[in-house]
């Protein structure tokens, strides 16, 4: 799950985050809200995890190390 989850990152923000898990995604420009929406799209898609907007706290997902928690939870 974790594999997915780095690919789906880099493939919607473009960038390589599997040198620095703990990257703050929002606070370097690298995610906006518009790829975050892209990326629970593709989470639904590819593995079957739905992720309720209502329930998105951008706090859970400004690294890549917190998606892969977030998203292990809701599992």
């Amino acid at each position: 799950m974790e594999e997915t989850l780095l690919s789906i990152i880099e493939e919607v923000t473009g960038a390589d985050v599997r040198d620095d898990l703990d990257l703050d995604l929002y606070e370097e420009g690298i995610l906006d809200s518009f790829g975050t929406v892209q990326i629970l799209v593709e989470i639904d898609s590819q593995l079957g995890i739905q992720v309720p907007v209502s329930d998105f706290e951008r706090e859970e997902w400004r690294t890549p190390n917190k998606i892969i928690a977030t998203v292990k939870s809701l599992a």
